[in-house]
């Protein structure tokens, strides 16, 4: 499943800054190059299905907002061949922290999941050993 498409891409960083990452062309095409976004948005995704597989049932049945958010700044992230702006940096590596609270649970996602496997206790369990109240273990005390 697609969690982003080039068409968002484009609409949120902009056809020109799109051109600059993906034209690898020699000569320059002065277009961009399809086959390089494809792949960056592949990688993407299957960097995000890691995280919520075991979480959720994949492939997800409707894509949410939040997901699509971070695919395209993981995928904007992977564009670059060389050192990215600091913000997208930062946004990247914010982008990761919220996969992980994903798949910890601390983020929950509006979609079908799968429940965590139950441990089967109901309450804390303790297992310390027996203190018997004797003369004996009480000596000294009384």
């Amino acid at each position: 499943m697609a969690y982003a498409t080039l068409d968002q891409l484009s609409e949120r960083f902009g056809e020109q800054m799109l051109v600059q990452l993906t034209d690898r062309a020699s000569p320059p095409a002065g277009a961009i190059d399809a086959s390089v976004v494809t792949r960056a948005l592949a990688d993407t995704d299957a960097m995000i299905d890691g995280y919520l597989a075991g979480r959720y049932v994949l492939p997800l049945a409707e894509t949410p907002d939040l997901l699509t958010d971070l695919a395209l700044t993981i995928a904007i992230y992977k564009l670059h061949t060389f050192a990215p702006d600091p913000k997208i940096e930062k946004d990247y590596e914010l982008a990761l922290k919220s996969l992980r609270d994903i798949a910890a649970g601390t983020i929950r996602l509006n979609v079908a999941g799968l429940e965590p496997a139950a441990s089967g206790n109901s309450g804390v369990v303790t297992n310390d050993r027996e203190r018997p109240l004797t003369e004996q273990t009480l000596k000294g005390y009384i």
